[in-house]
Order: structure tokens, then C-alpha cells, then sequence
């Protein structure tokens, strides 16, 4: 049976109903154990009042213990439930997100903004970033360095060895969709910055800030001062006298080492503050990477060839065991009891430094592997969603043909796909038509396709078989005040752009829609004449939108190097009907003057 919208999204809201179900349950759970905590506060109190009452016997002191056992009981188990609790809400999210995303096309994650950048060559006249956008659409990252990934394969073609490559690891990642839910929900929940964070932290950082603990001295006393503290505690406590006071010099002496080497426990601790349970967020996702055999060699490259010692989940699941006990510094008057009987702070620097020279050198890969995976992740998660569209095929020879090509943008109840298809050597397809017909979207469709396919993902095709081109275009033209910039000047400086860097490039392919707005129609013709001449000089590919008719009949001085294609209206009883099909040859129906009319403007 063939996988449709309708059961992929069916699927979502089963997920969804056993997740709510899941969170119910566990929220219950947590409120009986918040009542049998009260429960044993109040029976402790009881106990309490009897020895007052009764007077003091060594059953009461161990009916008074029981409570207090299964009190430290209860509050281990409430973190366990709090946490899976936690867990359950981030997993439910990430379902809920699906389910919004394909009902109306919303996604909680980041739409790019900070990528936006009209002086790309193409990605702001084909809204690759930012609202409404193909990142805003596709994007599944939630750290830093996924985003940026993903970015950078929007921004710029791959290689063809490469695009099949990632081709064929988003598809087999697409065949683990349910593990790829659990993976993004474990990340859910933290700062995207967090990750790069860390990472900089331990490659750069902290073997500096760790000098200090290497002292063979420091290190001898850390591992006495228990033995020291706890001993002359005991003994004080049947003998007394003198003892106390040796008891108040060596907490005393513990305190001040503590704050002779607070500086270098602070720098150490910066950065990993908090983190464990982001840690042990990693070492989940890395360990699950690490646990399937990956056929994808592209996948497989992400890991190392070398076998670490140990799994590279399980040393950052030792290093989140580290940061939460140092995150017991946090509270006041437990750091004080740790630091005046353990030197708690210079043990977990200790322990922090043997972890770090005993680590894999693949440790810093494999925090690297988890945003190579959201990323491809994001893409996988496409694929899964949008059942109808296809891999397209990279072709080493120069050309394009499509059937049934639609705006991935454009809801799929509106959306109109056109057939399409380049001849055997470069022309200039100027495409004529009626205002609101679909000449620019029609450009922007074959755009954001290209920019699908060259990052290796599926596009919204039936059928796309393409050669590797550079992509430039020509769309959106802004003036700038604060550039003192025209709207002639930013379009002259665009065109400049454009016949740089098409020179340089044999495979360049051009969309331009509207060239020259800021000029009189005289000049606009001669200049968007003499443009499309040099195209075909350098035998430069390109989809030429225009309402200007005189330029299509350059077909007959150009018959090999240009084609006329166009989006007509249909006109029944003074009513405009756009169907939005591309079409052979010029356009012959034009509606500015209805539309003119429309608005009280007779012509």
C-alpha cells in the first residue's frame, strides 16, 4: 500500500494520542508521589511529638530513620519521573510540530533569518531563508552548527559525487524515521549555542585551565583529606578537647585551598555549568548512531576508521557524571560540607582532568556527528512527509528535463506543476505573459528545485533529470537609503554581478524576471535586448520573464538560441481565469487593462 499525506499525517496524531497518554499518566504518578512525600513529612512530625511526649527510645530513633530512608527514596524516584516526564513533553512537541507542519505548514523550528542576504546570487529572490522560506520549511536542527550546515548546502551546488551521496543518506535515514523523533526530541530542550559551546571548550580551553590540578602534591592531600577529616571528626567527637580545634584548622586549611585555587576551579567549570543533563542528552543521540551499522558511505564517513577504546557515547555519559557532581557547587550549603570534607570542586577538576587525557581523540567527532545528523535529518524528515516527490537525477552531460514541477512552497492543493525541458545546448527561454499569470513563480519553481536537488534532497517533481549548474538570478531589486542606492543602481549592480560570474562559469543558469524596472521603456528594451545577445554569446543558459512582447521576436533572429514560452488568461464575460500553465510561444492576452479598469482607471 502506498504511503499518502493523509496517513503519514494519521500516523502524527496516533503518535500524539499515545504521548498525551504517556504524560497523563506520568503527571499522575508524580502527584502520588508528591502525596507520599507529605505522607512521610507528617508521619515524621508524628514521631517527633510521641518522643517529646513519651520520652526518648531507641525504637522511636529507628521508627524516625524509616521515614527519612524512604523519603530519600521518594526524591530519587521523583527526579526519575520528573525527567522522563520532561522527556515525554519534548517527545510530544516534536510530534505536535509534524502534525502543525502538515496542516498548515508551520514549523517550530528556526526559518534562517540570520542567513538572509540580498546580495546572494540567488537565495533572496528564491526565499531560501527566513519567513515562509525552503529553510523555514525543511529546517529540523536545533543546534548552531546543524543550522549552519544546513545553510551551506542551500547556498552552494555540491558535487555530483557528493549530491548522490547525501542522496542516498537522507534516504536511508528515512527509513528510521521513529529513532529520528527520539534524536530530536533529546536535543529539544537546550540553547542551540550550547554545543559549539562545548566543543570549543574541549578542544581549545581546557587543557590550559586543568594545569593547576596536575600538582602531585594537590592531588595526594584530595585523596587524604577524607580520611583526615572524617578520623579526627570521630575521635573528636569521644574525646574532645584539643581534637576540636585540629578539627577548625583542617576545615579551615580546606577552605583556604579551595579559595586559593577558585580562579582556576571557575575557569574549569565556566562553560560546563548545568550541562549534564545536556551531556547525557549527547551521549543518547551519539549512542544511537553509533549502535546502527549505516550502509550510506557518506554516513559512514562521519565516523572514525580508527576504533576508539571505548564508545565515544560512553566516555561523554563519564563526562556528564563528572559536571553533575561539580554542579553540587551550585547549592550553597552542600558545596560547603563537600568542599571542607572532599575538596569537592579540586576532586571533580581531578577527575575532569584524567577523563580528558584518557579520552578518545574522536570524542570532539563524534559531538560534531550529532549536528551531520540533525541536518541530514531534516531533510529525511522531507522526504518522509512529502510521499509524492522524487530524487532527482544528476546528469554528467549539460541539461534539464522535469515533469510535473511545482513550488515546494505552495500548498499542494493549490499548487499547479508544469512540464519542462532545456534543448541540447544553452538557449534563452523568454517567457511572456499577463500580469499575475505565474511567470515569476514559474522561475522561482525551477530555482528552488535546483537548489533541493543540489543539496542531495528530493524535490517537488514527479520526474527531475538535471546537470550541475550555478545558479544566479535577478528578481527582487531594492533601493537603499542607507547605501544611497537607486533602484537603477542596485539593478545595474546586480546585472554587473551576473555577467561577472556567469563568464566564469561554463554551467551557469539565469533566472531573470523584469529586468530593468527602473528605467524608461526604450532603454529597458534596448538593455534587456542587448543582455539576452550576450547571453547567447557566452552560451549561458537562461529563463528570461518579461513583459515586453518585442523581445520574443528575437525567436526569428535567434531561432537555434532562443524559445518563447508564456502564461496566458482566459477572459469570459469581462472575468479573468489564470490556469498557470507554461506554454509554448509568445503571449497574445494581456490583462493591464482590466485590471486598470478594475480600480477606476479607464485606457
Amino acid at each position: 500500500m502506498s504511503t499518502t499525506k493523509e496517513s503519514i499525517l494519521a500516523a502524527y496524531r496516533i503518535k500524539i494520542d499515545a504521548q498525551q497518554n504517556e504524560i497523563a499518566r506520568l503527571t499522575k504518578g508524580l502527584n502520588q508521589i508528591s502525596l507520599s512525600r507529605l505522607g512521610v513529612f507528617v508521619a515524621e512530625i508524628i514521631f517527633v511529638a510521641l518522643i517529646i511526649s513519651w520520652g526518648w527510645h531507641w525504637i522511636y530513633g529507628i521508627l524516625m530513620v524509616l521515614p527519612l530512608l524512604y523519603f530519600m527514596v521518594l526524591v530519587k524516584k521523583q527526579g526519575r519521573v520528573q525527567a522522563a516526564l520532561e522527556y515525554a513533553r519534548q517527545l510530544l512537541w516534536v510530534y505536535q510540530n509534524e502534525e502543525n507542519h502538515l496542516l498548515d505548514r508551520k514549523n517550530g523550528y528556526s526559518d534562517g533569518e540570520k542567513y538572509e542576504d540580498e546580495l546572494h546570487p540567488f537565495s533572496a529572490d528564491l526565499d531560501v531563508f527566513g519567513h515562509l522560506s525552503l529553510y523555514a520549511y525543511v529546517n529540523r536542527c536545533h543546534t548552531e552548527k546543524g543550522m549552519d550546515l544546513l545553510a551551506a548546502h542551500f547556498n552552494a551546488a555540491q558535487s555530483r559525487e557528493i549530491i548522490l551521496a547525501r542522496q542516498q543518506a537522507i534516504q536511508e535515514l528515512s527509513g528510521h524515521m521513529d529513532d529520528s523523533f527520539h534524536f530530536r526530541a533529546k536535543l529539544q530542550n537546550h540553547q542551540p549555542a550550547q554545543l559549539r559551546a562545548i566543543e570549543q571548550k574541549l578542544a581549545h580551553e581546557l587543557p590550559l585551565q586543568l594545569k593547576f590540578s596536575e600538582s602531585k602534591l594537590l592531588r595526594l592531600y584530595v585523596k587524604l583529606v577524607p580520611f583526615l577529616m572524617f578520623g579526627v571528626l570521630i575521635i573528636a567527637s569521644f574525646v574532645g578537647g584539643a581534637l576540636w580545634n585540629l578539627f577548625g584548622l583542617l576545615a579551615l586549611f580546606n577552605a583556604a585551598v579551595v579559595f586559593f585555587n577558585l580562579k582556576h576551579i571557575n575557569l574549569v567549570y565556566y562553560g560546563f555549568s548545568g550541562s549534564a543533563d545536556l551531556l547525557k542528552a549527547y551521549s543518547g543521540v551519539i549512542e544511537w548512531t553509533e549502535k546502527i551499522t549505516w550502509k550510506s558511505p557518506y554516513i559512514k564517513a562521519l565516523f572514525s576508521t580508527q576504533a576508539a577504546a571505548a564508545p565515544v557515547s560512553r566516555e561523554i555519559k563519564e563526562l556528564a557524571s563528572i559536571i553533575r557532581d561539580f554542579d553540587a557547587r551550585l547549592n550553597m550549603i552542600v558545596a560547603l560540607f563537600l568542599n571542607l570534607f572532599f575538596l569537592w570542586d579540586i576532586k571533580c577538576s581531578i577527575r575532569l582532568d584524567r577523563w580528558f587525557k584518557g579520552s578518545s581523540e574522536h570524542i570532539l567527532k563524534g559531538l560534531d556527528r550529532i549536528s551531520h545528523f540533525e541536518e541530514l535529518i531534516s531533510f529525511a524528515t522531507l522526504t518522509y512527509n512529502e510521499p509524492d516527490w522524487n530524487f532527482p537525477e544528476i546528469k554528467t552531460t549539460y541539461g534539464l528535463e522535469t515533469l510535473q514541477i511545482g513550488h515546494p512552497l505552495i500548498d499542494v492543493n493549490k499548487r499547479i506543476s508544469n512540464d519542462y525541458y532545456l534543448s541540447d545546448k544553452p538557449t534563452v527561454d523568454i517567457v511572456t505573459g499577463s500580469n499575475m499569470a505565474g511567470k515569476s513563480t514559474f522561475l522561482r519553481t525551477v530555482g528552488v528545485n535546483m537548489v533541493l536537488a543540489f543539496a542531495g534532497a528530493p524535490v517537488c517533481a514527479k520526474e527531475l533529470s538535471l546537470s550541475i549548474f550555478k545558479v544566479l538570478s535577478y528578481m527582487r531589486i531594492k533601493d537603499s537609503l542607507n547605501d544611497q542606492t537607486s533602484t537603477f543602481k542596485a539593478e545595474l549592480n546586480r546585472l554587473k554581478m551576473i555577467l561577472e560570474e556567469s563568464k566564469l562559469s561554463a554551467n551557469t543558469f539565469v533566472l531573470i524576471d523584469e529586468m530593468l524596472r527602473g528605467t524608461n521603456s526604450k532603454d529597458k528594451f534596448s538593455g534587456s535586448k542587448a543582455f539576452i545577445e550576450r547571453m547567447i554569446e557566452q552560451h549561458t543558459t537562461a529563463l528570461f520573464a518579461t513583459h515586453d512582447l518585442a523581445l520574443s521576436e528575437m525567436e526569428v533572429q535567434y531561432p537555434q538560441q532562443v524559445r518563447n514560452y508564456h502564461f496566458d488568461i482566459q477572459i469570459t464575460e469581462k472575468e479573468m481565469h489564470f490556469d498557470y500553465l507554461l506554454k509554448h510561444g509568445a503571449c497574445k492576452t494581456f490583462n493591464a487593462a482590466i485590471l486598470l479598469k478594475q480600480i477606476g482607471l479607464n485606457t
